[in-house]
């Protein structure tokens, strides 16, 4: 089964994981095996190769649960002892995944490695490290032909920190004929701050994340956070 957004979960749920009021579409992924890799990814003097290596098993768990998100519909099979009743994902060719470079190359390639094949846009934004918001930057966009007929759109993006990256890459999507609702943005870690602004510019775009930090610091970073994901992702 789907796990439960926000706005599915009852009170004491959403008091016991401390996400009341974050998003009303925020998925948090379940994993027990998510503390342990993020203890490793998140010290700061893991070497590259083994930061990419355990970063890499976590985005593969969040791909996985990203795509569970996507619309289903009943379908029986018949196993060797009997009929079985399950459900079935969109085909890849409904699909596309959107990644924001530099950082979200590296959750592209999770996406692809369980969607090989999956129809693919580029978005480029940076933030403007001179402002003190760390506003973003357009600068570079490709997307496939006809993006409003694709069912769903994967949105990649490792880092959920001001909201401002993603929010001005749906922007695209949209002004691309793209409905918000069919987007999911995926990302490894949120905080509370880019997921306010999150939920009041695009509440209907569901979110499905691997952790949610408690805040920014005063350079808009996550903490604890990992520092650079991209940097340290890419070994640059």
């Amino acid at each position: 089964p789907k796990q439960k957004t926000i706005a599915e979960m009852n009170a004491s749920e959403k008091e016991k994981l401390g996400l009341e009021n974050l998003h009303p579409n925020l998925v948090v992924c379940p994993s027990r095996s998510l503390r342990g890799l993020f203890t490793v990814i998140r010290d700061k003097t893991v070497p590259p190769t083994e930061f990419a290596f355990y970063a890499s098993r976590i985005m593969r768990i969040l791909a996985e649960d990203a795509i569970a998100e996507l619309p289903t519909t009943p379908k029986i099979v018949h196993t060797p002892c009997g009929p079985y009743t399950g459900l079935s994902t969109p085909p890849i060719s409904d699909i596309v995944a959107v990644s924001i470079i530099r950082a979200g190359d590296s959750l592209l390639q999770s996406v692809r490695d369980v969607l090989p094949g999956c129809a693919v846009g580029k978005i480029l934004i940076q933030r403007d490290e001179n402002s003190r918001e760390k506003s973003p930057q357009l600068y570079y966009s490709k997307l496939p032909e006809g993006m409003k007929q694709f069912q769903s759109v994967l949105l990649c993006d490792p880092m959920l920190a001001t909201g401002g990256s993603a929010t001005t890459a749906i922007k695209v999507l949209t002004e691309a004929g793209v409905d918000s609702a069919n987007i999911v943005f995926v990302n490894v870690i949120s905080c509370p701050e880019g997921l306010a602004v999150m939920r009041d510019r695009f509440p209907d775009v569901k979110i499905v994340t691997a952790w949610v930090d408690p805040e920014l610091n005063e350079e808009r970073y996550i903490v604890p956070g990992l520092g650079d994901f991209g940097d340290r992702f890419f070994n640059s």
